[in-house]
């Protein structure tokens, strides 16, 4: 199994309150990480997202772990520059780069990626959103996250 969720900060314990900003998106990456097993292997491109993906490990009762691993958990997003209140402020770019990526995480313009400050480098070689159990599809405070879980 494979899963990808984003790499929010939001996401990280210390943010789940009785004002949860992020309920929904927190209840979908609980439920696809749980489908990993109790091993797994978490990717990410950056130490936020590392830490994410091994706090979501935990809330889920598994174990990260490097290799032999029953799952894996891909922590990436889209775009950050959807709205002119994203993080980045509205870039017209960022949408299509975005549909580009719910087509196919094949050929990431990675250039691109790092101009509407997507967390998309570990995104490449996962199979098309089509061919995925989608759990999450928004861009809550301008930023494109993505919930999603493969059978191998």
């Amino acid at each position: 199994m494979i899963a990808l969720v984003p790499g929010v900060p939001a996401l990280l314990p210390a943010y789940a309150s009785l004002q949860d900003p992020v309920a929904e998106l927190r209840a979908a990456c609980l439920s696809a990480v749980a489908r990993l097993g109790p091993r797994v292997r978490v990717v990410a491109s950056g130490p936020s997202g590392l830490r994410v993906g091994a706090a979501l490990v935990a809330a889920a009762s598994a174990e990260v772990v490097g290799e032999g691993e029953t799952g894996v958990l891909v922590v990436g997003n889209g775009s950050a520059k959807r709205t002119e209140k994203a993080p980045g402020h509205l870039d017209p770019r960022a949408e299509a780069f975005d549909a580009g990526l719910r087509a196919s995480f094949a050929d990431i313009d990675l250039a691109l990626a790092e101009e509407l400050w997507a967390d998309a480098a570990c995104l490449g070689g996962l199979p098309p959103l089509a061919e995925a159990d989608v759990r999450y599809d928004d861009a809550p405070f301008g930023v494109q996250y993505w919930v999603a879980v493969w059978s191998r």
